[in-house]
């Protein structure tokens, strides 16, 4: 069923009453986009976070005239540039679709009804925004602080699953080098493995 995962993560975070399950697929409606189309373009108003339950996105900014990858998304996370959709701002982000996917998506409205008629939406949105708070911290200091080579090895550790899926051009982005560049990475690490 298209709501199975989206049930079992908030009951990973927080119970879910019988009553609350019903009204958590009324506030989360299906949205499909295909491979390239956008969830959200910077400049646009963020006016949903979404669930996704098949697929993945990348998150970019333009720096420079280059895409510059902040993160990515696979199935069983959220989708969404939080602080703009919870200030109703236009978002410095685009996400974009890597793969067809599969979404269930929330406006505001229903994201504010989660907190407060639901028994536990506040402590499952605040786990989810912990969650978010962790990765985007991990990353300003990884960039700040590691070198590509090192921020290839984060990689790998944090996106080993989806690695195989991400096309090396935006895996460079998201390390912060040309495709060339982790070309060389690349092989200097498999020639320290054997």
């Amino acid at each position: 069923m298209a709501y199975d995962a989206l049930i079992n993560t908030y009951r990973h975070f927080a119970p879910l009453l019988p009553e609350e399950e019903k009204m958590l697929m009324e506030i989360f409606k299906p949205y499909n986009l295909k491979k390239g189309e956008y969830f959200l373009k910077s400049g646009e108003q963020s006016k949903n976070v979404a669930f996704l339950n098949k697929g993945l996105v990348c998150y970019y900014v333009n720096k420079n005239d280059e895409m510059s990858i902040t993160d990515f998304s696979k199935e069983g996370e959220f989708v969404s540039e939080y602080h703009t959709f919870l200030h109703k701002s236009p978002a410095i982000h685009s996400i974009k679709c890597l793969e067809d996917s599969e979404f269930l998506k929330a406006d505001y409205d229903g994201i504010q009804r989660l907190y407060t008629e639901f028994k536990y939406g506040d402590r499952f949105g605040r786990c989810i925004l912990e969650h978010r708070f962790g990765i985007v911290v991990n990353q300003l200091i990884s960039s700040n602080m590691h070198s590509p080579e090192m921020r290839y090895q984060i990689f790998l550790k944090d996106y080993f699953e989806i690695s195989q899926r991400i096309p090396q051009y935006l895996m460079a982005a998201f390390i912060g080098v040309q495709a060339p560049s982790l070309s060389r990475i690349r092989k200097r690490q498999n020639k320290s493995i054997y």
